[in-house]
């Protein structure tokens, strides 16, 4: 007999009781999931949607923390090649002033080496032209010597020759 039940059961023409139990089953499935299931799920949902509105809050941030930091480096950059040309510029400047007086001092000493040398030659032009007058003073006055004792045998001469020669004196001072 139960055979036969089923042979006469058709899925397009359902029994009214087992309509019932279906939609008491239903409602009962339904209420249990909404209880258990839906709500967790939904707060699951609720929870995932903050966690992700907060995950791209923070890469906002974080992009925004970076364009600082990239602008604070760019900033940090230009300060320090301004820093190095100026550091660059002082050290050229301190070079060509070195180079500078450098350069004065070795004029000056060359002007004092050229102002001393002149001096010196000129010392020893004063000295050699000295020593050339002793010697010719000194030949001259061997010369005259001779002359003076071949003369001075005669008296007469020699006399005229000691006032003429006193006279010159007197005048060359």
């Amino acid at each position: 007999m139960d055979l036969l039940f089923l042979a006469d059961f058709s899925v397009i023409r359902p029994e009214p009781g087992l309509l019932i139990w279906t939609l008491i089953i239903f409602v009962l499935f339904w209420w249990l999931m909404s209880k258990f299931a839906f709500r967790p799920i939904q707060e699951g949902l609720k929870k995932r949607e903050h966690d992700i509105q907060n995950s791209l809050d923070a890469a906002k941030m974080a992009r925004e923390e970076l364009a600082n930091l990239q602008a604070h480096n760019e900033e940090l950059l230009k300060q320090a090649q301004e820093e190095r040309a100026m550091i660059l510029r002082e050290a050229k400047e301190a070079k060509e002033t070195i180079i500078q007086e450098a350069k004065d001092r070795a004029k000056e000493e060359a002007k004092k080496i050229v102002l001393s040398a002149k001096q010196e030659i000129e010392h020893q032009k004063l000295e050699a032209l000295t020593n050339i007058k002793n010697e010719i003073g000194q030949m001259a006055i061997n010369i005259a010597e001779k002359v003076v004792h071949q003369k001075l045998q005669d008296s007469k001469e020699s006399t005229n020759l000691v006032d003429q020669l006193v006279k010159e004196i007197n005048f060359n001072n």
